[in-house]
């Protein structure tokens, strides 16, 4: 991927006065989730998941840029993520790492994104 990790691709389907916390998010093989909170700050869009019994209710970071769809009438957010994916990515810490440039930049490269120029 070359795209920017943190905006929503246009294809997405993103209306930005609609809130997502509470939407299901969807890998690409099942569910991983719910928005906890979300970004839609230019640049730096992102979701934070919360994963629940799935990985023992950790949270994960998830790049605006790995979306794949939003369904409003469904309230689900799709990623082109696998749950194995998710599960190996960088660990996340609200407090530490919701502001963090080093951090992101990491997430970004797991994820397959090229660091901004």
């Amino acid at each position: 991927m070359t795209e920017n990790a943190w905006a929503y691709r246009i294809t997405v389907g993103r209306i930005t006065d609609v809130d997502l916390s509470g939407y299901k998010v969807e890998a690409t093989d099942g569910s991983i989730g719910k928005v906890d909170k979300h970004s839609d700050e230019a640049g730096s869009a992102y979701l934070v998941v919360d994963t629940g019994p799935w990985i023992f209710g950790k949270e994960v970071l998830i790049p605006a840029g790995t979306v794949t769809e939003i369904d409003v009438e469904q309230e689900r957010v799709h990623v082109g993520l696998t749950k194995e994916q998710i599960k190996n990515a960088p660990e996340f810490t609200r407090d530490q790492h919701l502001q963090d440039i080093e951090y992101r930049q990491q997430l970004g490269g797991y994820y397959g994104f090229m660091p901004p120029m």
